[in-house]
């Protein structure tokens, strides 16, 4: 049983004296959940499957959870939904070790909060945009162009070649 203060501390030292091939699945569910100071995770859904190899205990899991972003057209806040998967391996020893350096604790927990962080922050877009739609806002007074038209024209670009665009016409 997860503890509420570490919700993502697992138990996983039992499986590296199983058999090779053996696994288990540790089912995650919460309704909102704050992972560091920037992000805040609501309807998170997900589970991590470890499973025995010689080498030491892979980690295989797959997340789906919704955080607020602000869209860079409009400035407005949205729920953005997250699928993120990804598989890592802890080794037993140093020889196993992969890019990660994740090695197997001794005392057999692991806490994967901050790996669900940073799979999660990756899959944040980086410029977020609430509909395909979005009209953003005017550059004139900056009213937002989704709620209501306020009656001013785009600028103008000042180039020397904004006179060619009238040959066009």
């Amino acid at each position: 049983m997860p503890s509420p203060k570490k919700p993502f501390r697992i138990n996983i030292g039992f499986i590296a004296h199983e058999e090779i091939g053996r696994s288990h699945d540790f089912p995650f569910e919460f309704d909102k959940i704050v992972l560091g100071d920037d992000l805040e995770l609501r309807n998170l859904d997900g589970i991590v499957n470890i499973g025995r190899t010689p080498q030491g205990l892979v980690l295989q899991a797959d997340f789906s959870a919704e955080t607020t972003v602000m869209c860079v057209r409009c400035l407005q806040d949205f729920d953005q939904e997250l699928d993120w998967s990804f598989t890592e391996l802890y080794a037993f020893d140093k020889r196993s070790e992969t890019e990660s350096e994740l090695i197997l604790p001794e005392d057999g927990h692991i806490d994967l909060a901050e790996m669900i962080r940073e799979y999660a922050l990756l899959e944040v877009p980086i410029s977020p945009i609430c509909k395909p739609d979005c009209q953003g806002l005017c550059a004139e007074c900056g009213q937002n162009l989704n709620e209501k038209d306020c009656g001013h024209k785009p600028i103008e670009p000042d180039s020397p070649f904004a006179k060619l665009k009238d040959l066009l016409n």
